[in-house]
């Protein structure tokens, strides 16, 4: 099962990020547990430099936009592949 972390502080960004990786987890057919990392000292421990962030098994994938549902579809299935 694959961990999906979102970090950022709740904004539209971040639950649009949250939105479409749920969406391409579904899609897929895989298990997935999403985690919201709201607490900024806890987000600065992943070494982002803007929100909203994609974490996929401890891994930054994306920070500062949102990923189209394409590049979100690439880390989960190279994440799967990884495990």
């Amino acid at each position: 099962m694959l961990n999906i972390k979102i970090l950022g502080s709740g904004c539209a960004n971040c639950k649009r990020v949250e939105q479409i990786s749920r969406k391409v987890v579904d899609e897929l057919g895989i298990e997935a547990e999403f985690i919201k990392v709201n607490d900024y000292n806890d987000i600065m421990k992943y070494n982002i430099i803007s929100t909203p962030g994609l974490v996929i098994n401890e891994k930054v994938v994306s920070s500062g936009r949102i990923p189209s549902p394409a590049e979100i579809t690439t880390f989960v299935t190279s994440a799967l592949e990884a495990e």
